[in-house]
């Protein structure tokens, strides 16, 4: 019988191989993941999260749960909205990103504000009815049960709580897809080829994000 697959980039791996090998590409890229960052997206990834974050309505007192925060930008935006009452749980399944991201967070000052936790998104260790908001910035792309990932971020939210996505989709006009692709396919893995550690990932793996639907109902 046939293993079952999933995609990683623009290629298919058996669905047990798949953390390993997205773990194996953050570990390599941690140290350089901001800067990366701001080459393939030409710096706008930034105005994105500040547009994400804006919108997210967080109040003072919130309990926020970023998921695969990496390296902080969205912990570190949401924790002066949470106030002295609120906090922001910066987490992230790679243990080099989570350290980048809580000597980030110490740097900025926002200690007080933000507790680091080591968390797989397809199995939350929060009890029901935790959180006021969740976020998960350009992360669900690398989980490989997605429909468990917001299952369980459904459970977590309590009543009337937000959870709040961030991630490419499908470029659907004709005149900008050629142009789209030809950068996933030839500009990203370039961006990727400097650091021999992440050329087993990288090199074969532009972004397919546009397997995630623009629209998803929550699992029932």
């Amino acid at each position: 019988m046939d293993k079952p697959t999933t995609h990683f980039g623009y290629r298919d791996v058996p669905v047990t191989e798949k953390q390993s090998l997205v773990g194996e590409v953050f570990t390599s890229v941690a140290s350089r993941y901001d800067v990366m960052n701001d080459l393939m997206s030409l710096g706008l990834h930034r105005l994105w999260k500040r547009h994400f974050v804006a919108t997210a309505n967080v109040r003072k007192g919130d309990r926020v749960l970023d998921l695969a925060g990496g390296t902080g930008d969205i912990s570190g935006l949401m924790a002066p909205l949470v106030g002295d009452t609120g906090m922001v749980v910066l987490s992230d399944i790679n243990a080099e990103m989570l350290a980048r991201g809580r000597d980030r967070m110490l740097d900025e000052g926002h200690s007080a504000r933000i507790a680091c936790a080591r968390i797989n998104a397809e199995a939350l260790p929060f009890p029901d009815r935790s959180f006021d908001v969740i976020t998960i910035a350009f992360g669900l792309r690398n989980v490989t049960d997605q429909p468990r990932a917001l299952a369980e971020m459904k459970r977590v939210l309590r009543p009337g709580g937000r959870a709040l996505v961030l991630e490419f989709s499908e470029v659907r006009q004709p005149l900008l897809k050629p142009l789209y692709d030809v950068y996933s396919f030839a500009v990203l893995p370039a961006l990727g080829r400097p650091w021999p550690r992440t050329r087993r990932a990288t090199a074969t793996s532009p972004n397919r994000s546009a397997n995630i639907p623009t629209r998803k109902p929550w699992p029932a």
